[in-house]
């Protein structure tokens, strides 16, 4: 494998996102051959339902999705915390992802979920949902490869986690570890 493309899905919509920033500081810190897409287009996507989801009818949005996983070697999961769990528009991506059952597009690929929210935890709850979800579907969820940014508000009201030392050294281990993840042989 010459370049491990990793794809980064994004749980929040709103443009001034600190799971977003969070996103674009791993592209920032990816090494030589490892490549990061924050995949456009997750609000796109018609939630889940099986009567649209056809051999003679996907949406294009839930192609265009499926087509950009199909292509990735691994996942990173930018999760914040919606009410105590994950956000409605990430767990509609993990159910499209999941289909065909058996074989969608996470299978056996690793996986992990980090993620920065508002409260002391930083979202962990979220997080923990979200791997559950992934790994129902299919994926290799890397559950050791964590990173809960807490009080997002405060820690990155003045500055973007790119610009914060001790993100951007754990991010780069997430980051690493996602790839090194990637070019392990999938188990049978």
């Amino acid at each position: 494998m010459s370049t491990v493309r990793i794809l980064a899905l994004v749980g929040s919509l709103r443009a001034g996102s600190h799971n977003r920033q969070l996103a674009e500081a791993a592209v920032a810190l990816a090494p030589e051959g490892v490549e990061i897409e924050i995949y456009e287009g997750l609000a796109d996507i018609p939630f889940y339902n099986e009567d649209i989801d056809t051999p003679s009818g996907v949406p294009a949005s839930a192609v265009r999705f499926r087509d950009a996983a199909e292509r990735s070697d691994a996942f990173l999961l930018f999760s914040p915390e919606y009410n105590g769990t994950i956000p409605a528009v990430l767990k509609n991506a993990i159910d499209w992802a999941s289909r065909p059952m058996g074989s969608g597009v996470f299978v056996g690929k690793p996986l992990a979920v980090v993620g920065t929210a508002y409260g002391q935890y930083g979202g962990v709850w979220a997080q923990d949902e979200a791997r559950k979800s992934a790994g129902i579907a299919g994926a290799a969820v890397l559950a050791d490869v964590q990173l809960s940014v807490a009080e997002s508000v405060i820690r990155f009201a003045e500055r973007h986690p790119s610009q914060d030392a001790e993100i951007t050294e754990k991010l780069a281990v997430v980051v690493q570890q996602v790839a090194d993840a990637a070019k392990q042989p999938v188990a049978a």
